[in-house]
């Protein structure tokens, strides 16, 4: 018999581009060993241009989806995204609430690229009320960071500010993101027995199209290698090098920012395999 694989929860949006949300996550999933299993939280009318429309689910349809997976699966990590309103977010926290798991990855999805809201005021509310404490780390932009904590973040050091507010706010872990910046620097910080500790992240600044739901499969790699049973810092260093292949290997799709390419590695193990019966693999 094979060998179970570790089932990881996505609650989030769903993307008809397939670029972010439950899709894009189930893809990413995959990728990492896992099982992928989704509640949808809201519907979104969006391509790789814009986003026209929001609709969050009715909370009482995500509260039963959530048990009833809870009820057929052991689920090992959560990755938790757009949340579309404040019915909606409470209903989500009341699940965390009494999940056996504590491997949740809050990303505290809350504008769109394209500069559309995904959620309303009360859900922002819960989030940092109910949500942020729950989570083993929560993995804000710079953005989504300066929208939580008030404070501007166009820097290095305000990446540490914006950290330090999130942990006074109740958060034991933070990875701001900094894929918006003229470098690409991700900040780890989180508490142990001797403190705050930090660790940054860096990698080149790619010039790429593909980067729509950069996020989403952030926070869903670093939720499969804690369900995988890997520590936090190296959680987040194997996330980020997932990500930025994922975008070097980006595929152009559609007439906007085109998605990352979640399963490049399939790509990776087709060229093996040429290789491996003797033809030729182009360079």
């Amino acid at each position: 018999m094979a060998k179970s694989l570790p089932v990881v929860l996505s609650i989030a949006g769903f993307d008809p581009s397939s670029g972010a949300g439950v899709t894009a996550d189930i893809k990413a999933i995959s990728a990492h060993g896992c099982y992928g299993v989704g509640c949808v939280t809201a519907l979104t009318v969006q391509s790789t241009s814009e986003v026209r429309r929001v609709e969050p689910i009715d909370p009482k349809l995500v509260r039963e989806t959530l048990t009833c997976l809870t009820d057929d699966f052991e689920i090992a990590a959560v990755r938790v995204g757009m949340l579309g309103s404040g019915a909606v977010a409470d209903a989500v926290a009341d699940f965390l609430h009494d999940l056996s798991s504590s491997k949740v990855v809050l990303d505290p999805v809350i504008v769109s690229s394209s500069g559309a809201k995904l959620v309303d005021d009360a859900g922002i509310s819960v989030v940092l009320r109910r949500l942020l404490p729950m989570a083993a780390v929560i993995t804000p932009n710079i953005h989504e960071a300066s929208a939580l904590t008030g404070i501007e973040v166009v820097s290095a050091d305000q990446m540490q500010d914006a950290a330090s507010k999130l942990h006074e706010l109740g958060a034991k872990a933070v990875v701001v993101t900094g894929g918006h910046l003229d470098k690409a620097i991700d900040l780890l910080s989180f508490q142990d027995r001797s403190g705050i500790q930090r660790e940054t992240f860096k990698s080149e600044k790619l010039r790429s199209n593909s980067t729509h739901g950069t996020g989403c499969a952030f926070a869903s790699a670093i939720a499969c290698h804690l369900a995988h049973g890997r520590g936090l810092p190296e959680a987040v260093l194997l996330a980020k090098a997932y990500i930025v292949a994922a975008i070097a290997n980006g595929v152009p799709v559609g007439k906007g920012i085109g998605p990352v390419n979640h399963l490049y590695r399939m790509n990776e193990q087709r060229r093996a395999a040429t290789a491996d019966v003797g033809e030729p693999v182009a360079h």
